[in-house]
């Protein structure tokens, strides 16, 4: 078995990232963001800032007959105090769209999150190694799908052959953004997302704005998804607004109203496509916030729960009903004099009938198998024939 090579080591540009929103040079490396630089200016929330820079979706993509690489790259761990240690973030390689092999990088930086203390302390450290060998010796091209669920940053990038960008794909480009569970949450890795997975069934390219605990209908999310160029869009909008307890039904609808008005004006035409949430018992008809139950974490659980009453929907606070119900009644009437406006209730994608076969671990949260089946459905749904993006394009 061939264990030495001669490497050569290739520049990390811009131009080898597919799903990155921007690229920042650290000092250190190449740090893939999921929101502009003008954007992450003008929020400080730490929630934002760990969630856009974890690469949901972005992978390097390049041609070359190399048979073996190496990618050394600076992950950032989070720990959780008195929880068991989460698994290091997986890489997955593709060789001409066939998943060929997966790996993690050890070593990196360290986040200790006390959520009794409220503190954060971090900890540098250093880079790691991340190999694949036994590449099909031919001219070829490699995706590598980078962590959905840790910051990365890559530091260099070497082969035993040359290596230059790919061409564009030519594929219709699909612009996605949503909370958690669209950015990934506990899928098996950054292929089976149900966002990535579903692209992989529709054969269309991913941009995927799932942002863990921020989909809040903030304005600068709306202008980031106005002036990324795409084919189709999708918002799904509702269980983070739930979980915050940000705002009440009276500001709910026209913050819906100026988040589509403001992706309107530069996609005027583009099939947009509004999702509801998907089925959450505890928050069907309890409005927020959502709260962690500590004296589960040293067993090694999760476990949410909602902090409203019921009865507090009379005084406008929100509901995943209330808030499916309103998403339906706004794209209704804006769909009068926008025809490539449209909805689906995120029922339709996980409901009351697969609760029994797969309930939500955390109560918040779709497992692993969880995300492979919203993922079939909604390409099932939405790019096969008779769906709102079946064979659409710019």
């Amino acid at each position: 078995m061939r264990t030495t090579y001669e490497w050569m080591t290739t520049p990390l540009t811009a131009e080898l990232f597919r799903g990155a929103v921007d690229v920042e040079h650290t000092g250190r490396g190449m740090l893939p963001h999921r929101l502009p630089a003008w954007a992450r200016a003008q929020c400080t929330d730490p929630q934002l800032a760990m969630a856009e820079s974890q690469p949901s979706g972005v992978r390097l993509v390049f041609r070359t007959r190399a048979t073996a690489l190496e990618l050394d790259a600076l992950p950032t761990k989070r720990l959780y105090v008195g929880a068991p240690p989460r698994p290091d973030g997986v890489y997955e390689l593709l060789v001409d769209g066939r998943l060929y092999g997966r790996g993690s990088v050890a070593g990196g930086d360290t986040i200790t999150i006390d959520m009794t203390a409220g503190t954060v302390e971090t900890d540098s450290g250093p880079a790691g190694t991340l190999r694949f060998t036994g590449l099909p010796d031919r001219d070829k091209e490699v995706q590598i799908w980078l962590p959905h669920n840790e910051t990365t940053e890559l530091v260099a990038l070497r082969t035993d052959a040359p290596v230059e960008p790919a061409p564009p794909s030519g594929r219709t480009v699909w612009l996605h953004h949503g909370s958690s569970i669209s950015h990934g949450s506990d899928a098996a890795g950054p292929t089976s997302t149900w966002p990535a997975l579903a692209a992989s069934l529709g054969g269309v390219e991913l941009i995927n704005l799932g942002l863990g605990g921020s989909a809040l209908l903030d304005p600068f999310t709306a202008r980031t998804l106005r002036d990324t160029p795409a084919d189709l869009i999708s918002v799904k909008i509702g269980i983070n607004l739930v979980n915050t307890d940000l705002m009440r039904l009276r500001a709910f609808t026209p913050a819906v109203h100026g988040f589509l008005d403001t992706i309107r004006e530069g996609h005027p035409a583009v099939p947009l496509l509004v999702v509801s949430p998907i089925l959450c018992p505890i928050h069907e008809d309890t409005p927020g916030p959502t709260v962690l139950d500590f004296s589960t974490l040293g067993d090694g659980r999760l476990q949410f729960h909602a902090m409203g009453e019921p009865a507090e929907r009379a005084d406008g606070k929100l509901t995943l009903r209330v808030i499916r119900d309103e998403l339906e009644r706004i794209v209704a009437q804006r769909a009068a004099d926008d025809p490539n406006l449209h909805y689906l209730d995120g029922r339709d994608l996980y409901g009351e009938s697969d609760t029994g076969e797969l309930p939500l671990p955390d109560q918040l949260h779709p497992d692993a198998a969880t995300h492979l089946r919203i993922g079939e459905r909604f390409a099932a749904r939405v790019f096969t024939t008779g769906g709102v993006f079946a064979g659409r394009d710019s």
